[in-house]
């Protein structure tokens, strides 16, 4: 499924895990990975030495993905790197394209000062802007890293953009034999039920049913064995964490828009909240796939 693997790295203790994860998901596909690091071009890391001009961040990439490919060589992996400079979160989504990466693999916070393409805020913008499907792992101490994935978790809203995500989803799922997970949830007012329109909320629910059982017979009709149906009520973000939490999930994928269109993802979005909160990665599929 996978041939290159396009991981940022800064050799920070999260981007290590992601490199770790990334080998795992490597190895299962006979992929390559590419290690990046983006001398950020957005800071002064410019000094001089001997009376010549030393970008110190592009000196201090060099020696951290070369560590990196030692690691990968210790791991198994097929590894090649580079260093860049730019303005990280475009850089990366370019390098993505330009080279034809099937995946970019990364964690949702880094080390300061070194590296700020590896925080939070960054990679998220990686995440709206990539047109390749990005991996983010969330280094916090509930972190889940389990490869291959046995539960993926597809949360669909019946958009196209959702169904694009549990395309993508459902070839994953098949190709490692995993169950999938098909959830929808119906959004709840202030109230609780809407008490203002019965109607209202029968149609929201039968568009919820609808929504999970186009998942489910996409899945089944390429060969998953295994689907499990998922229609809750209340907080969309809520009821993806509870279902991870519940059912074992050890990914999640979902699309970077949803009813509102072309919109891409904002900021305080489903999408972008299940990035900083789940416990286990996130795949996120955009509508340029």
């Amino acid at each position: 499924m996978y041939e290159d693997i396009l991981l940022p790295f800064d050799g920070s203790d999260g981007a290590a895990a992601a490199l770790h994860h990334a080998a795992e998901i490597a190895h299962w596909s006979d992929a390559t990975i590419h290690v990046l690091f983006v001398a950020d071009t957005t800071r002064d890391s410019v000094t001089v030495v001997e009376n010549q001009a030393v970008d110190v961040l592009v000196q201090k990439g060099e020696a951290v993905v070369e560590d990196a490919e030692k690691t990968l060589h210790t791991l198994g992996s097929d590894s090649e790197s580079d260093v860049v400079q730019g303005n990280p979160a475009p850089m990366i989504v370019e390098y993505a394209e330009r080279y034809d990466h099937d995946l970019i693999v990364l964690p949702t916070h880094g080390r300061k000062g070194v590296s700020r393409y590896l925080l939070g805020s960054v990679t998220e913008k990686v995440v709206r802007l990539a047109s390749v499907p990005v991996l983010t792992v969330r280094m916090h101490a509930d972190e889940q890293l389990t490869f291959p994935y046995e539960n993926i978790l597809v949360p669909t809203d019946g958009s196209d953009d959702a169904a694009r995500a549990a395309e993508y989803a459902i070839s994953l799922a098949s190709a490692l034999d995993a169950t999938v997970h098909a959830l929808s949830v119906v959004k709840e007012g202030p109230l609780g039920v809407d008490v203002r329109s019965s109607k209202g909320s029968q149609d929201r629910e039968r568009a919820a049913t609808d929504a999970v059982e186009d998942v489910v017979t996409r899945a089944e009709a390429v060969g998953v064995r295994n689907t499990v149906r998922h229609i809750e009520r209340g907080s969309p973000v809520r009821k993806i964490l509870d279902t991870i939490d519940s059912n074992e999930i050890n990914a999640v994928v979902m699309g970077t828009t949803g009813r509102r269109g072309t919109e891409r993802i904002l900021l305080g979005s489903v999408t972008e909240k299940t990035v900083r909160s789940a416990p286990v990665p996130v795949i996120t599929v955009s509508d340029g796939l």
